[in-house]
């Protein structure tokens, strides 16, 4: 079509069943070179899947998406405080219909509805979301049935230096603080989003999924 014609790349919405109450809004020239690239990533346990693209003309068409976005309500954005610099992520605490709905409003104030595209989730994608949803609701298991013992050491999965130790059945304490490991995981891997805290915690070499499911809890 006509209003293709200049097509450049896409503005995407992505979503991941490992941080449901977050979007990833971002630009790319090739979304599916792009989501590969995201799904490289061992840090992640599920993987990104797309759930709309906007085709623009200009290249980090996003950005102006984002800067809409701050203006109305700048509590939506992922931001991290590294060595004292803060750096603004592509993730908004926003339905992934919502995100949606805002595209669409640009595509037709633009007369260009034709460019806008929503994806129906694959499934694998929908055995992923499932997957998550099981995890979420297994995740407050007790150390104890895992055979975890009140002072046992956890090792981080991302460096084997950091440790913290078990304190009751369900907190760990770490640099003086006692906290749930879902909120350690979070705060060492400097993410704003919330992540399984199983997932980045091993006991006598195994990550506390891989126990939780050996033993079937």
């Amino acid at each position: 079509m006509a209003n293709n014609e200049k097509h450049v790349g896409s503005i995407y919405i992505l979503t991941n069943p490992s941080f449901p109450e977050y979007v990833k809004i971002g630009y790319a020239d090739d979304v599916e070179q792009r989501v590969s690239v995201l799904n490289n990533s061992a840090s992640v346990p599920f993987a990104f899947r797309v759930y709309a693209t906007y085709d623009v003309d200009t290249k980090l068409s996003d950005k102006k998406l984002h800067s809409i976005l701050d203006t109305l309500n700048p509590d939506l954005r992922s931001i991290d405080d590294i060595d004292g610099k803060q750096r603004k992520r592509e993730f908004f605490a926003l339905e992934a219909e919502d995100a949606y709905k805002i595209l669409e409003a640009i595509a037709v104030m633009h007369g260009l509805e034709d460019r806008l595209h929503k994806r129906t989730p694959s499934p694998k994608e929908k055995a992923d979301e499932k997957a998550a949803e099981e995890l979420k609701k297994k995740s407050k298991v007790p150390f104890s049935a895992l055979g975890i013992p009140v002072g046992a050491k956890l090792g981080f999965i991302k460096d084997s230096a950091i440790t913290c130790e078990v304190v009751d059945d369900s907190h760990v304490s770490y640099d003086g603080q006692t906290m749930s490991l879902s909120a350690l995981g979070k705060q060492l891997l400097g993410y704003k989003h919330s992540v399984q805290g199983p997932f980045y915690f091993t006991y006598n070499g195994k990550t506390l999924v891989q126990i939780r499911e050996e033993i079937g809890k």
